[in-house]
């Protein structure tokens, strides 16, 4: 069954803030992984698109150097 879904300002506001969200945790946490040669969670970050809660939890975990 299709329910069509209308693109209001609101929802597409919505989803430019989650998009630039992802998209500055994902650089700042693809940036770190690369530093510190951590080759496993750099394709996972890369890959997965998790709004933002995977790049967190790298940051989070791997203190900052």
């Amino acid at each position: 069954m299709f329910i069509p879904i209308t693109l209001t300002p609101a929802l597409i506001s919505l989803i430019v803030v989650l998009v630039a969200w992802e998209l500055i945790w994902k650089g700042i946490a693809l940036w770190y992984s690369a530093r510190n040669k951590h080759k496993a969670w750099f394709i996972f970050i890369l890959i997965l698109n998790t709004l933002g809660i995977l790049p967190i939890i790298y940051l989070l975990t791997h203190k900052l150097k």
